[in-house]
């Protein structure tokens, strides 16, 4: 889905300007290929991303981010099909395999894979689905942002200091909210690697 937004982001987008190389400031850009023909200079407002305060560009909305976990699920998967097509992984794809690999916390060569994709699915609909009502009766939810983060950064003993560390934007919610989410990843992790 990403994919496909970006490539018609792409489209739409026509190729950078260019300097005309006149050495004046009449502001004229040209454009690719055509020399000959001049376009005043576009001024773009660019999206300011900052996780910190959940700010994302457009190209982020209505996406379905995945934790380390979960792209390693589906890569062993993948490549054990390819390896019964015999066919060969490229070299891109086993560094993003090796990658997500290092950094997943959650894994148990002796679990079952179907069984451990419905443990990391039920732990991202947990959080997901989380909420916390403030004291001026305001609802709280985790961004898809944050679910992944934490997937992907929380261990058994991360305490709600770190976390806040790791993923600033948490610091929203209380102590004790956090602690529950915490709780929440520490179970489904006990789950998995016992």
């Amino acid at each position: 889905k990403k994919g496909a937004k970006m490539a018609e982001a792409a489209e739409e987008t026509p190729p950078p300007p260019i300097d005309s190389g006149s050495g004046g400031s009449s502001g004229a850009t040209t454009h690719g290929r055509d020399a000959n023909v001049t376009t005043p200079t576009q001024s773009t407002t660019a999206t300011i991303e900052n996780a910190a305060e959940l700010s994302f560009g457009p190209e982020f909305h209505d996406i379905h981010i995945l934790s380390n976990a979960q792209v390693a699920v589906i890569l062993q998967h993948s490549a054990r099909s390819a390896m019964n097509r015999d066919e060969e992984l490229h070299d891109v794809y086993r560094k993003t395999q090796k990658y997500v690999n290092r950094f997943n916390g959650m894994t148990n060569p002796e679990k079952d894979p179907e069984e451990l994709v419905n443990e990391l699915d039920n732990l991202q609909d947990a959080l997901q689905t989380y909420r916390k009502e403030t004291e001026d009766g305001e609802e709280m939810e985790l961004h898809s942002s944050e679910v992944a983060a934490l997937m992907n950064l929380v261990v058994t003993d991360t305490m709600v200091e770190e976390a806040v560390a790791l993923i600033p934007s948490l610091s929203r919610f209380p102590e004790a909210a956090i602690d529950e989410i915490l709780d929440l990843i520490r179970s489904t992790m006990i789950r998995i690697v016992s």
